[in-house]
């Protein structure tokens, strides 16, 4: 829907000149426009175009997306921050202390063997408590972002 422009007159007196287009309207939409100026209801955002593309930026302005964004940075921050601490720890220790990485621990396995498997480890950790937090967490406000934003998955 357009709105009206308000417009000072050299005379004092202010008119309404000019319609303009609303937030989240473009001009290329092909609408029937019944006059200057309607009085019917707003029509509702549009989260998708005349050609079934998603107006993303639209999306990012909702309070569902926010969320979203919330949640996902919620758990990246921390899991990046704990997996760059274990490597950095253990590149540290196998370049400063060798006497402690070299520490036998059974046979000829020693500490340093253990700490550079313990990177797999770390990292299959993160990734299946990302798969479950997704599951629990990002999922269900994603789905919803979806319905309100009526974006087909």
């Amino acid at each position: 829907m357009r709105a009206l422009q308000w417009s000072p007159h050299s005379e004092g007196r202010g008119y309404m000149t000019k319609a303009m287009w609303s937030p989240g309207e473009t001009q290329h939409e092909h609408r029937e426009i019944r006059g200057f100026a309607s009085f019917d209801d707003p029509e509702a955002l549009s989260y998708v175009d005349s050609n079934g593309k998603p107006n993303f930026a639209l999306i990012q302005q909702t309070e569902e997306f926010r969320a979203l964004r919330r949640r996902l940075t919620t758990f990246i921050f921390p899991m990046t921050a704990l997996f760059l601490a274990s490597y950095l720890t253990f590149v540290l220790l196998s370049a400063y202390a060798h006497e402690l990485v070299s520490t036998k621990v059974i046979g000829v396995i020693n500490l340093g063997i253990l700490l550079g498997l313990g990177q797999f480890v770390t990292s299959i950790l993160i990734t299946l408590g990302y798969a479950r937090y997704a599951k629990r967490r990002l999922d269900p406000q994603r789905k919803l972002l979806a319905e309100k934003t009526g974006v087909e998955e």
